[in-house]
């Protein structure tokens, strides 16, 4: 009789102490036990959205592909990650960072979408998701030429999230540079400690995300809380990250991105570099842009009260009788702390118009959402 493997025990950040005398609930995010809440969802997203929060965002992978191919063509790490993921990444250069995506090549689904930090033409650093981590190096390394190498540096760096608009005073207070660009960063030190100041974030909000080695973490995380008292700064869980970044409309690889469900029909046709003449999956996802995608990701907004959640059917009739057409699926759905109401990322026809009503099954009733296109709150990453 075959046996279940034993499961493999979860990874933690190098702030678990932190978290734990906190009294954050912790749960798996990716493998990683990292804290979903510590004072409540509600509370931890308005302190972002009206001050400042700080999230521990350290299960994020981290990764760098460096180097010149040794073939004499010339061929830079820089060269190599453009021809490899989907933006094009001429459309910036050093000092800045990129959001992207690693499509498949067979079909155009995404394998993960990441942070791509430039920081010379033979250096880039790349922040792809948790779980992904592994599969986006593995792919990187079997397409690299000689001469540029690819590192999993996953538990070589911490990084934490400083969000929301008194976030700027917030770092300018702990000595760290503030005034560059949105996806722009900056290179500092801490305590003598290098250490990266990013304009990114995953919340909609002024924010910055601070790339530091892993052993620097938690005396980073103690002074960002210090610092943070005279704005009421809040520590904050992956499940108010998860409500922000839905109001935002921002994807979440696994929902509402995946091997599954392309850029295209994700929306997110703007992070690809359609006139580039390489990249992983190119030529499906031209196929599937000029026939046009079999669906479409939108925005649900409650008209009845209920709270949409992943997976729920969308149906074009309010009927529990006649049962309707399954027409879509929802990717993501939540509560909206913001605007008190619940709702959700769906993919649905592409025939969908906004201001269409669909309706979800929630629980054994049909729920009026209306359809609309994210954000669903007015954003300020700017």
């Amino acid at each position: 009789m075959s046996q279940t493997p034993p499961s493999q025990p979860l990874l933690t950040s190098p702030l678990h102490a932190r978290h734990v005398a906190l009294g954050a609930k912790m749960a798996d995010f990716g493998g990683w036990e990292m804290p979903i809440e510590y004072s409540g969802v509600v509370g931890e997203h308005t302190a972002v959205r009206t001050g400042v929060g700080v999230f521990d965002v350290s299960h994020l992978g981290k990764a760098t592909v460096a180097g010149r191919a040794s073939d004499g063509s010339g061929l830079t790490a820089f060269d190599f990650v453009n021809a490899t993921l989907a933006n094009d990444l001429r459309r910036i250069g050093p000092g800045r960072a990129q959001y992207t995506l690693a499509c498949d090549e067979a079909t155009g689904g995404v394998v993960d979408d990441l942070i791509a930090y430039v920081k010379s033409p033979e250096e880039i650093f790349l922040i792809p998701n948790a779980a992904n981590t592994t599969e986006v190096v593995r792919r990187l390394v079997a397409a690299a030429p000689s001469g540029i190498t690819v590192t999993n540096q996953h538990s070589d760096f911490a990084v934490l999230a400083v969000q929301g608009p008194r976030s700027a005073d917030l770092i300018k207070t702990l000595g760290l540079p503030a005034d560059h660009d949105y996806m722009a960063f900056a290179t500092a030190a801490w305590n003598g400690n290098p250490l990266t100041v990013c304009r990114t974030g995953y919340t909609g909000e002024h924010g910055y995300e601070l790339v530091c080695r892993w052993q620097d973490a938690d005396e980073l995380w103690g002074a960002i809380l210090r610092a943070g008292e005279p704005f009421d700064i809040k520590p904050c869980g992956l499940g108010a990250r998860d409500t922000l970044r839905t109001e935002m409309g921002y994807p979440l690889h696994g929902q509402d991105l995946s091997l599954d469900i392309t850029p295209v029909q994700a929306r997110a046709g703007w992070a690809v570099g359609w006139k580039k003449d390489a990249f992983w999956g190119r030529e499906p996802l031209l196929a599937e842009k000029a026939a046009g995608p079999r669906r479409l990701l939108w925005g649900l907004r409650q008209v009845d009260r209920a709270i949409p959640r992943p997976h729920m059917a969308v149906f074009d009739t309010s009927g529990l009788d006649d049962q309707g057409t399954v027409i879509g699926e929802v990717t993501s759905g939540t509560f909206s702390p913001s605007l008190k109401i619940g709702i959700a990322l769906a993919l649905l026809p592409p025939a969908t118009a906004e201001g269409d009503t669909v309706f979800l099954d929630v629980r054994g009733r049909r729920a009026a959402f209306t359809v609309t296109k994210p954000p669903f709150v007015t954003p300020s990453t700017r």
